[in-house]
């Protein structure tokens, strides 16, 4: 055994060592393949449709689609790709985040239109209340708000730094954490508008994902400097306690069903926070998954997580005046893992 599988092997084992026992388990991990990078995975629990967008050249690049109960592949939307999808349930209509933005039926799969939107498409979130489509982007504008229905921009807006996860209270709130920072930026879904900020300064930075109770009014930042989940009260925007995650994380999610939080990381590690009151909150469990399962969504149907990774070769030597070069993805390694008890 190589020096180097010998460090992989170790890492990998002081990872499980370290996951903590409770009901979550990895139910499920399917090689799926396929070429292209990804980045959010979303689950359309009411279709029962699980959304993956594949990211590349231009042949590359598209959204695939697979039923969420087995996992077997059902469509290929060519000509899209982008970073995540959103699903407006009372239009039927489904969108990515790219740009253009695709506009297709959320039932037949067939597209609608295109549409197209300045900035750098990422995040993409539903307002179910006004029943609009928040696309983010890390450069101005931030965000892009398209009306559900119509598909058509309504207005775009600067939320102050690099957004990337965003959530609504459904009382005219929605809250996005910004990466570069040190907070959270409060937004009024009526005016359509940034309107202030959650200071986390001394707290976390490098917030990623972002969670939120809707009944209790509280939100969960997950956040990578240093790797801790923020708990936040919505109401006055005092911060509650912070509790450690793994390393990488890039999303989060709540279940109010069980009344926890979930934190994905690229470490290995799927952090689950339980709260049992309003003002108690705890790591019920570390569950191992596959490094590199960093994103996440929630099944609301079955209460699974849904998370996405590939295995990737070693890293390109370094070259003197250029940005580090990642690892490339091995063929056919796409895998899609479901976490549940």
């Amino acid at each position: 055994m190589s020096r180097i599988a010998a460090a992989l092997l170790l890492a990998a084992s002081c990872t499980f060592a370290a996951a903590q026992s409770g009901p979550y388990k990895v139910l499920t991990n399917v090689k799926v393949g396929g070429l292209g990078g990804w980045d959010y995975v979303y689950a359309d629990a009411p279709n029962r449709k699980l959304y993956v967008p594949r990211m590349g050249a231009a042949d590359v690049s598209r959204v695939t689609i697979f039923d969420l109960d087995t996992l077997a592949p059902v469509k290929e939307l060519p000509e899209t790709g982008g970073h995540g999808v959103a699903v407006d349930q009372k239009s039927g209509h489904a969108f990515s985040s790219s740009n253009p933005v695709m506009m297709w039926d959320a039932k037949t799969l067939t597209p609608i239109k295109t549409i197209p939107v300045t900035g750098r498409p990422d995040g993409i979130e539903l307002d179910e209340d006004n029943h609009r489509i928040y696309i983010l982007s890390h450069v101005t504008p931030n965000v892009t708000v398209i009306d559900a229905k119509s598909g058509n921009v309504l207005t775009t807006f600067d939320a102050g730094g690099a957004v990337e996860q965003s959530v609504f209270d459904g009382n005219g709130h929605a809250y996005i954490d910004l990466e570069d920072k040190v907070g959270i930026a409060i937004v009024d879904t009526n005016a359509m508008k940034t309107t202030g900020k959650i200071d986390l300064t001394g707290k976390a930075d490098g917030c990623t994902g972002l969670a939120i109770d809707k009944a209790h009014e509280l939100l969960f930042a997950a956040c990578n400097e240093p790797n801790v989940m923020v708990v936040i009260s919505a109401k006055d925007n005092k911060i509650l306690t912070t509790l450690p995650i793994g390393k990488g994380c890039d999303g989060a999610t709540f279940n109010p069903d069980t009344m926890e939080a979930f934190a994905t990381a690229g470490d290995g590690t799927l952090t689950v926070v339980k709260e049992s009151s309003p003002t108690t909150f705890a790591v019920e469990q570390t569950v191992a998954t596959p490094v590199r399962a960093r994103t996440i969504t929630l099944d609301k149907k079955t209460g699974h997580i849904i998370s996405a990774t590939a295995e990737f070769g070693p890293t390109p030597a370094a070259v003197a005046g250029q940005r580090p070069a990642r690892p490339p993805m091995l063929p056919d390694t796409f895998q899609i893992i479901v976490v549940g008890k």
